[in-house]
């Protein structure tokens, strides 16, 4: 149990989490790819594991009250995108080109197969496994074996949502039977895939709408989770 400040970032996660708070509240935020974890932040993202960190020492805490403030007196959720929009402009730093490199090769190996094979990585970057492995840590928070299981069984009770597949071709993803897949997509979301079919909640049916409209656009590590 962490207690969040009114600004702060969530780091990459491992696991399902949940959030408690008095009522009434607005929440407004933004997820973070390994390429804008890196511009924003540049932190060690494994050291950040599942903590909530208070963003005002990250990027100012006279700044981001003052967003707060704008945002608290904003009308409605576009001029609320604006304001953090500018907020992300003000806080982008260059990305080094060999991160920038192997973020594109690394969420192409993810989105790229159900279950990627380690080698296929290997050959993509030139890099030892030991140095991928590294790498990984630093920009999205976990090894790259971790990140192919996460994405596998985020994919696949999204997929069934979608009405796009059923269950044998969700095992067909990567999981050796259905048990395997109940587990995995449970370790990861909370939730069996019946249960995200069935009533997933509404920031979860949120979610995979407007991410799935997104298809094409962005991602599909983005779009398909």
């Amino acid at each position: 149990a962490q207690e969040a400040p009114d600004a702060h970032v969530l780091g990459p996660t491992s696991g399902p989490r949940s959030v408690r708070v008095a009522g009434p509240v607005a929440v407004f935020g933004m997820g973070l790819t390994a390429a804008g974890w890196s511009a924003m932040i540049g932190a060690d993202a494994s050291t950040m594991l599942n903590r909530v960190i208070d963003a005002a020492p990250l990027f100012g805490a006279a700044r981001l009250q003052g967003v707060a403030d704008a945002l608290r007196e904003s009308p409605g959720v576009g001029p609320r995108v604006g304001i953090c929009e500018a907020l992300v402009r003000d806080l982008l730093h260059n990305v080094d080109p060999h991160y920038a490199d192997f973020i594109r090769h690394v969420d192409a190996w993810l989105a790229g197969s159900p279950s990627p094979e380690m080698e296929c990585l290997i050959a993509a970057t030139g890099l030892s496994r030991r140095q991928i492995e590294r790498k990984c840590n630093i920009l999205y928070g976990a090894p790259p074996k971790v990140l192919a299981r996460k994405y596998r069984a985020l994919r696949a009770p999204v997929a069934m949502r979608g009405g796009e597949e059923g269950v044998a071709d969700a095992i067909d993803r990567g999981f050796y039977d259905q048990s395997h897949m109940i587990r995995e997509v449970k370790h990861f979301t909370g939730l069996t895939p019946r249960q995200i079919r069935a009533d997933p909640g509404l920031l979860s049916q949120l979610t995979i709408l407007h991410r799935s409209a997104l298809g094409g656009v962005v991602s599909p590590l983005i779009s398909e989770t």
